[in-house]
């Protein structure tokens, strides 16, 4: 089975996602599409050239929206970028009607494979390529809380001291200001945190700094070198992975809920098992009381931006 991706964006995160392929081999053929033809064409060319290093050949071409009709997968990086002291909500008004042509393109050439969504305010986002495709929910994933799951896991993992594969906790509700650490869930190679919590003295206290280093990454990256691409790329190769490789995997996408954790008719972050097929269920993990509040407010606040689309019937 020969896996093909289309790749819309050849921005900072499209590239490193591009780069992350085919460095780990992951896919056969990967088209790139981009509205500057100059710069997709440079990055095809320099992406090729590393071909020969990867553990497996990628056919890497400068795309069109033809290359859709028989997709695996298309993954969307494109869209506004985020400016300094802008929060990820803020652009939902520019990439919505970004969407609205990129999707239609994709559509119109009878694309029936599986969107991956980047591009932020990414949980809003997924949402608009589900209404404007028409395609089934389960064949709209956002990229959701992996990367700031990632971050968590790392700087834990620094506290800890231990490799963060190691580390097993997970950021859920909105890729944003009003995510939520489910650390009553969270262990340590297999040692329960919420004992650590209650126990070590000091520790809570360095947890929490450790959430809102997480939570408040991007930012200090954007400010630093302009935008976020590796970990965010890494995160959409992963999934990717996941996806064609048909692994069950349960990685926090962004996912239409159907009454799980009480949400309904809204894409958000959570536990999700991923296969060839798209989402094959959602994990439902056990809360606590404030962070199932938490999440309810994450849900609220994210309501109400999709409200503000007019996306909803």
């Amino acid at each position: 089975m020969s896996d093909r991706v289309v790749l819309i964006g050849a921005g900072d995160v499209g590239v490193a996602y591009a780069y992350a392929l085919v460095n780990q081999g992951l896919v056969h053929e990967l088209s790139i599409i981009d509205i500057n033809t100059q710069k997709v064409t440079g990055e095809v060319m320099d992406l090729n050239h590393g071909v020969v290093w990867a553990p497996s050949p990628t056919r890497v071409t400068v795309g069109s929206y033809d290359d859709c009709a028989d997709a695996d997968l298309v993954v969307i990086t494109a869209g506004a970028a985020q400016r300094p002291g802008e929060t990820r909500l803020d652009l939902v008004g520019r990439n919505v009607e970004i969407f609205r042509s990129i999707v239609g393109s994709v559509m119109e050439t009878g694309f029936d494979g599986i969107f991956l969504v980047a591009s932020n305010p990414v949980d809003v986002m997924a949402y608009a390529t589900w209404k404007l495709s028409g395609l089934p929910s389960e064949r709209v994933i956002g990229s959701g809380t992996t990367l700031d799951s990632a971050r968590l896991r790392f700087m834990l993992g620094e506290l800890y001291d231990v490799a963060p594969s190691s580390v097993h906790a997970s950021i859920i509700g909105e890729h944003g200001d009003t995510e939520v650490a489910a650390l009553s869930s969270a262990n340590v190679a297999g040692a329960p945190l919420s004992r650590d919590l209650e126990s070590v003295p000091g520790r809570r206290e360095e947890i929490e700094r450790v959430f809102t280093d997480t939570r408040e990454a991007a930012y200090r990256i954007i400010d630093a070198k302009g935008s976020t691409s590796y970990g965010i790329g890494m995160a959409l190769a992963r999934i990717t992975r996941a996806i064609l490789r048909d692994e069950y995997t349960a990685l926090p996408v962004s996912t239409k809920l159907h009454g799980t954790y009480g949400i309904d008719d809204l894409f958000i972050g959570v536990p999700t098992v991923l296969g060839r097929s798209g989402v094959k269920s959602v994990v439902e993990l056990d809360l606590n009381d404030a962070e199932r509040d938490a999440l309810a407010h994450s849900a609220e606040v994210l309501s109400g931006v999709v409200d503000s689309t007019g996306l909803r019937d």
